[in-house]
């Protein structure tokens, strides 16, 4: 089963993946975390600043990610689309051209669980923006883009509230 959960910068969804993975229930699944710092250290430029080029690498982390029979992953295919439609350094024709390719492995994707930023706090790794303007810019694309590709999921559940009930609605959603 490949379970993505996608949403703003800062809205937990590391902290989620990270509970997770101590679930018995989970015990069998790869996990994977944001490596944004990562890709930074290499001079991949992130966020208002990427390049198509940079995009295609997340992407190409994304696409690895649903190689693996049961992952469990911080981020989706959908939030790559919405960080590079809010580029300010990839042309129109650059995020056409990217979406076009990204939107086909959305269907991979057995769960999506969108993270509601609602009452959670910025927290500055160092990496990631701490704009709010920049993070409700990001949360917005990513609310749009599930919602011109709702077609595509096959299931897609929002997730709000405090660790242990995101957790338990992960947990409920998948093992029914």
């Amino acid at each position: 089963m490949k379970i993505g959960f996608c949403g703003t910068m800062s809205c937990g969804k590391t902290t989620l993946v990270n509970a997770l993975k101590q679930h018995k229930l989970f015990k069998d699944y790869e996990s994977r975390t944001e490596r944004s710092k990562y890709l930074n250290s290499l001079g991949i430029p992130l966020n208002t600043d990427s390049t198509f080029k940079g995009q295609l690498i997340f992407l190409a982390e994304r696409s690895a990610e649903l190689l693996c029979e049961n992952i469990i992953t911080d981020r989706t295919v959908i939030d790559v689309i919405a960080f590079s439609q809010c580029s300010e350094s990839m042309s129109i024709y650059e995020k056409e051209t990217f979406e076009n390719t990204a939107k086909f492995l959305i269907e991979e994707y057995d769960y999506i669980f969108y993270v509601s930023p609602v009452g959670v706090a910025i927290e500055d790794n160092g990496v990631r923006e701490t704009n709010v303007e920049y993070r409700n810019k990001i949360d917005q694309t990513i609310s749009k883009t599930l919602w011109i590709y709702n077609h595509r999921i096959k299931n897609l559940v929002e997730l709000s509230g405090s660790v242990e009930e995101r957790v338990e609605k992960v947990i409920s959603t998948v093992f029914p």
